[in-house]
């Protein structure tokens, strides 16, 4: 990828804000950088459909990421909420790329908004958010940084607290949460290990397993309740 100068940087960043200060909220974005933009994306695409390796498009992924910061950088200073396939896309990306501080800004914004992910997406973003942050953490690259999940975890949570999403999804979240809880509490030790667990974190992961449990039963956190529930017990009575 060809390297802006910082006066070529400058003007795409003034045509971004420009195209994404012109729509309006929940109607089309349009305009000359946007359409370049989508032309760009629909190029990125084709590539990414060519890779069968679900690592190998997670890593063309942070490779084309640089690419679309600027837009989103002038979108996030200056939209309406006008609808933007480009950010919606760059949003799915940057979590599946790792990228999750950045995601979260761009998540805040489109909830807000109310936008919509392009056609090739079955689910909505609230859904997505709750789905992919989960994952993230349980069987990916967030569970790397226990502190950087809780604060994530609890972000995507407070942001989709009022969105009409499946009870399995948010459960999903719930319980990430909670054992994000228990690996920082136990600074990056299993989760399971609870005997030296400060209370404070006990009774904040053991609301957000609960509330887990409550909302889909087969959710898988039974056993560790249980435990989390003798340790409050055990804290009571000391």
């Amino acid at each position: 990828m060809r390297e802006l100068s910082p006066a070529q940087r400058h003007r795409v960043r003034v045509l971004a804000e420009r195209d994404a200060a012109s729509a309006e909220p929940g109607g089309p974005t349009s305009g000359s950088q946007y359409e370049l933009q989508l032309y760009q994306l629909a190029e990125d695409r084709r590539r990414l459909k060519n890779i069968q390796s679900i690592k190998s498009k997670i890593a063309l992924k942070a490779q084309l990421l640089p690419k679309y910061q600027i837009w989103v950088d002038g979108v996030l200073a200056a939209g309406k909420g006008g609808q933007d396939d480009v950010l919606t896309t760059i949003l799915v990306w940057s979590i599946d790329a790792g990228d999750y501080e950045r995601a979260v800004q761009i998540a805040s914004y489109a909830v807000t908004h109310k936008m919509t992910l392009p056609d090739q997406y079955n689910r909505d973003i609230p859904t997505v958010l709750l789905d992919e942050f989960s994952e993230a953490f349980l069987h990916g690259k967030l569970a790397e940084d226990p502190a950087l999940a809780v604060r994530v975890l609890a972000q995507i949570e407070h942001l989709t607290k009022d969105s009409d999403v499946p009870d399995q999804a948010r459960a999903k979240l719930h319980k990430a949460l909670g054992y994000a809880l228990l690996v920082q509490a136990n600074d990056g030790d299993d989760k399971r290990d609870l005997a030296g667990l400060s209370l404070e974190y006990a009774q904040a992961a053991y609301g957000s397993l609960t509330r887990a449990l409550e909302l889909f039963q087969g959710v898988g956190v039974k056993k560790d309740i249980e435990t989390l529930e003798r340790r409050l017990k055990k804290a009571t009575q000391g």
